[in-house]
Formats: structure tokens, C-alpha cells, sequence
């Protein structure tokens, strides 16, 4: 069955940065949008960013824009988030996604795929 295992939260300070990763298995990986998502304590997951399978174009949450950056390593069948300037309100469970399109990918809802969460703490 399909994995998606996501590494590289944890605890950082305000104005830090943590890169994510999520190592997909059993799946056919170039062929998937890929993306990320969080869940904040007491809030609803919401989207954080994506990343196209057939050009690569990415797309970013407001709150995250010029801070967050995806990308994709097709032969390691690897998603990663690059997040900067970190803050307190970006506390949250971060989710990797995969959908074989991109416009369920980007509305959050029947996604194909999802990993079990890792979660970042940041101190103020």
C-alpha cells in the first residue's frame, strides 16, 4: 500500500528554520501533485503549499508566501518544504499529501493520499 512518511519537525525558535521531507513508497510518484498541510491545536487542517506533477508550479497559502518553499525530487520520490522566518502561529501537525490532481489536491478534500503528521513547535 502507499506511504507517505514525513520527517523533520520538531522544536524550533522564532525566526528559525526546519526543512520537512516526505518520502513517498508504492507510489507512482512523478505522476502526483504533491503538498503539504497543517493542522493547528483546535483549528481545522488547512492547505500550506503545492507543487504540480506535470510543470512543477507551486502554490502557497497567504500566511506563508516568501517564508515556505516546495519542491520535489522525483528520483527519490521526495517532497520537501523549506520553511523560514518561522513563527508561533505556524505551530501545527504539518500533513503530506498526494492526489493525482491538482485541483482536489488544492481544496484538501478526498485526497488521494496522506502521511501521519509531524509536528512543529515553535517558541516565541
Amino acid at each position: 500500500q502507499v506511504q507517505l512518511v514525513e520527517s523533520g519537525g520538531g522544536l524550533v525558535q522564532a525566526g528559525g528554520s526546519l526543512r520537512l521531507s516526505c518520502a513517498a513508497s508504492r507510489l507512482t510518484f512523478r505522476l502526483y501533485a504533491m503538498g503539504w498541510f497543517r493542522q493547528a491545536p483546535g483549528k481545522e487542517r488547512e492547505f500550506v503549499a503545492a507543487i504540480n506533477w506535470s510543470d512543477d508550479n507551486t502554490y502557497y497559502v497567504d500566511s506563508v508566501k516568501g517564508r515556505f518553499s516546495i519542491s520535489r525530487d522525483n528520483a527519490k520520490n521526495t517532497v520537501y518544504l523549506q520553511m523560514n522566518s518561522l513563527k508561533p502561529e505556524d505551530t501545527a501537525v504539518y500533513y503530506c499529501a498526494a492526489d493525482g490532481g491538482l485541483k482536489q489536491l488544492l481544496k484538501g478534500s478526498s485526497v488521494d493520499y496522506w502521511g501521519k503528521g509531524t509536528l512543529i513547535t515553535v517558541s516565541s
